[in-house]
């Protein structure tokens, strides 16, 4: 598979790939401008579009591999960036339809942070709000991601605190990290491209935006895995498992990569401690409130239902068979069986291995939940394109390489 993926790079100087990434880009931010029946969606392809295009004809003639990283850097502050501060402009400016529910539940957990301590309403308080308003009274995300609703809670209404304007700015430091350590790749523009210009990834970054700091948090955590820096490994994981629950996965196979190459001393540590201490404080002002919306919420019981609802087969089982939600769950509870069984019995010994781990899994754990959303597969869209980088760059840091003897399946 990676010989092919150099073959398809390689063609006409990696251009042949560019052209087929930004015109089908371009093609789908046009008909999202067109046809998406959620408004942000819409402003956010009539924009993207001529980034898309413009990439699209400067890929005609970028050759070199710094001229074509260079692009893939322009093209995302054109079709994300941009769209992200128009969009946060036009909302300061009174703008009700320019950011998906997200961004306000998050600047939500900002402001109960600040003034009561811990980002969660409790059951009853949620249960006094209007019924139409019950849903964003939920927050079904980790503490941690309360500090990104902290600056229009501090400031106030600005383009400037929209917590889309936090999410990028995190995510492009953690990005910028990351791609620096896999500089020897040949593939990195490759891993540029899934993590930044991949329509999934731009449009999330520009409507909700949530989902994109925690992605690449988790690609900086392989890529610093990939180096052998285990302990700032642990730390990126751990902050992203601080904010979002699709974090622990990667948390879990990059403890069995640190386990197999003798680093879980440095990389437990952070991996897991950080998660844990943003729990302390939501937990020591109401334990009940964090139950309801990290666990109750997410799984069916709380006053309101989710409105993740993308068709795919966890839901439509979920939908259509009768008791379709318990097979749902049972299915869903049966692959992450396989995988860690999988995981115990051919555990990965590279970085490459550990981001195909969790790209198949994150994979099989979204078309399977009951409640879903068609944005989460930016995650295994990320990560399985980020693995042909992590196997085929070369690194002086790391005894991450996996034995010459070894056929696990996972081999590159």
């Amino acid at each position: 598979m990676t010989d092919l993926l150099k073959r398809f790079d390689r063609a006409w100087n990696g251009r042949v790939a560019d052209l087929v990434l930004y015109g089908v880009s371009a093609a789908f931010a046009l008909i999202t401008a067109f046809t998406s029946t959620l408004l942000p969606h819409r402003a956010w392809g009539a924009v993207a579009v001529w980034g898309y295009l413009a990439a699209f004809l400067i890929a005609f003639g970028s050759r070199s591999i710094v001229v074509r990283e260079a692009v893939a850097w322009v093209t995302w502050s054109a079709v994300a960036l941009l769209p992200l501060v128009v969009q946060a402009v036009q909302r300061a400016g009174g703008r009700t339809d320019r950011a998906q529910e997200e961004v306000a539940v998050v600047e939500h957990m900002g402001e109960s942070l600040l003034h009561t301590g811990t980002p969660y309403l409790s059951r009853a308080e949620i249960a006094a709000l209007p019924v139409d308003e019950r849903l964003l009274g939920y927050r079904p995300y980790q503490p941690g991601m309360g500090v990104f609703g902290l600056p229009r809670a501090i400031a106030g209404d600005h383009w400037w605190t929209d917590s889309r304007v936090w999410f990028a700015i995190a995510t492009v430091v953690a990005l910028a990290v990351a791609v620096t350590l896999l500089r020897s790749s040949p593939l990195r523009v490759r891993a540029v491209q899934a993590a930044t210009v991949l329509p999934v990834t731009a449009l999330t970054l520009a409507t909700g935006g949530d989902d994109i700091p925690v992605l690449a948090l988790c690609l900086l955590a392989l890529a610093l895995a990939f180096t052998g820096r285990y302990g700032w490994a642990g730390a990126a994981v751990g902050a992203a498992a601080a904010c979002k629950l699709f974090a622990l996965p990667v948390v879990a196979v990059l403890a069995v990569l640190a386990v197999m190459n003798g680093r879980w001393r440095r990389f437990l540590p952070p991996a897991i401690g950080l998660p844990l201490l943003a729990l302390i404080p939501p937990l020591l002002v109401n334990a009940d409130a964090l139950i309801e919306n990290v666990l109750r919420f997410p799984l069916g019981h709380g006053l309101v239902t989710s409105p993740a609802q993308s068709p795919f087969p966890g839901y439509l089982i979920s939908q259509a068979v009768p008791g379709g939600r318990y097979v749902a769950a049972g299915l869903l509870v049966t692959a992450a069986a396989v995988i860690g069984l999988w995981l115990i019995r051919r555990p990965p010994r590279t970085a490459a291995a550990a981001a195909l781990f969790c790209g198949w899994g994150l994979l099989a754990a979204i078309l399977l939940m009951p409640t879903t959303r068609f944005g989460y597969l930016l995650y295994p869209a990320a990560l399985l394109l980020w693995a042909p980088a992590l196997s085929l760059g070369l690194s002086n840091h790391t005894a991450t390489t996996a034995p010459r003897h070894d056929t696990a399946l996972y081999r590159q």
